[in-house]
């Protein structure tokens, strides 16, 4: 398909597309600060980026991004927007509501903001597969590189880390500046490791509240991780890593 973004299409090629197919995925991402070099859209072009990926190799459509997520823990720093959970969960079950009436009846939600939104997108799915009687899969980065970063040696989960800036090095290069990145790994005990590669026990993800995060402001800019570890290649085969996975997800949606 030359135009896989629902956006971009009349409502005829959408019914033409519902005669042949009822699979759409979702990307949903987040609006906050991602450190000095990169930009604060990073989670929302990160969802957009791997979305349209899968779709080309698989023929489906991309629905509406849900740009804005919740944030509260970066409100810190200026130009971070955060949605309110309930809105959240609203806002995605009217977008899916909304697409099930017209007949897609297979969604895939794609979360850019890694670990952080999955909670509220959780109970939004749980709602639209009970009341709509539809198929929901939710997809998040963190979960979907285990095998890869354990094998890449790549550092745990952070905040504009190693793994995040390796990516937008690779998409976007032009949208990350490395000369203003900074490391700043903070301790942590180790039961508050929130990585899903992490073995042992760990307590449930708690973000952190403005007051917490003022270490990372003041000692690593937002950042929280070894961004200076980055790099476009490591980036390109994480992105692959992802996509790959991710097209086998939906291939199996699409029969399911």
């Amino acid at each position: 398909m030359d135009k896989v973004w629902l956006h971009q299409l009349c409502w005829t090629e959408v019914k033409d597309y519902l005669h042949l197919a009822d699979t759409i995925i979702l990307p949903v991402g987040s609006i906050e600060q991602h450190g000095e070099h990169l930009p604060l859209g990073t989670d929302t072009m990160v969802a957009e980026a791997l979305a349209e990926a899968v779709a080309r190799q698989t023929g489906v459509l991309v629905g509406p991004t849900v740009s804005c997520g919740w944030s509260p823990h970066h409100m810190i720093l200026p130009g971070t927007v955060t949605i309110r959970p309930e809105v959240l969960i609203e806002y995605l079950y009217d977008v899916i509501s909304s697409l099930a009436e017209h007949g897609f009846k297979r969604f895939l939600l794609l979360n850019g903001h890694r670990l952080v939104n999955i909670s509220w997108m959780q109970i939004a799915a749980e709602r639209a597969k009970r009341q709509l009687h539809i198929k929901v899969y939710l997809a998040d980065p963190g979960f979907l590189s285990k095998e890869f970063a354990r094998n890449q040696g790549l550092e745990l989960i952070g905040h504009a880390d190693e793994i995040e800036s390796s990516h937008m090095l690779y998409l976007w290069p032009g949208m990350v500046d490395m000369s203003r990145a900074r490391d700043f790994v903070p301790q942590r005990k180790e039961y508050l490791h929130v990585d899903p590669r992490v073995g042992n026990d760990v307590l449930c993800y708690v973000p952190s509240c403005p007051e917490e995060m003022r270490q990372s402001v003041e000692e690593g800019a937002g950042v929280s991780g070894s961004p200076t570890r980055s790099d476009p290649e490591t980036g390109k085969a994480y992105h692959d890593w992802v996509v790959d996975r991710l097209v086998s997800i939906v291939n199996d949606l699409k029969h399911s």
